[in-house]
């Protein structure tokens, strides 16, 4: 006879990345080892949500479409926030990444970011190039 008993394991999830820019969510959390209940292992979940209509260049409504997506861990857990460091006494401000100078590329809008696109407006047959606002929520204050 096999007896068992089911134990419910309320292990706290913590969010390791957001990368709203990717799509993407890291998670982790610990849960029981299936080769050895006593023992806890850490499991993580990577969800990535692939935006099928997203453009080569978000700002521009009229670039193709994309068919590549890259996602790299070191990309999607870069933090490029400076925060102090005490060294010897002395307070330094320092990234916690190297490749934060270049710019990231992303595949959906960013709802905290202001995109623009200029389009061609004709008034009275004179054509002008008018900036617009794609993101109207993160571009303007109330």
């Amino acid at each position: 006879v096999l007896a068992g008993n089911t134990q419910d394991y309320e292990s706290k999830e913590y969010v390791l990345v957001n990368n709203k820019c990717k799509c993407t969510t890291v998670t982790s959390k610990f849960v029981p080892s299936k080769e050895n209940p006593e023992e806890e292992i850490l499991e993580r979940n990577i969800r990535i949500i692939v935006p099928l209509k997203s453009r080569q260049n978000i700002s521009d409504p009229t670039s193709p479409l994309r068919t590549t997506f890259v996602y790299r861990m070191t990309e999607l857990c870069k933090k490029c926030d400076p925060v102090e460091v005490e060294l010897g006494g002395e307070i330094y401000q320092a990234q916690q990444s190297t490749s934060c100078n270049e710019p990231e590329i992303c595949y959906t809008y960013n709802r905290d970011k202001c995109y623009t696109t200029t389009f061609p407006f004709i008034y009275h047959g004179e054509t002008k190039h008018v900036q617009a606002a794609l993101t109207p929520t993160s571009c303007y204050a109330d």
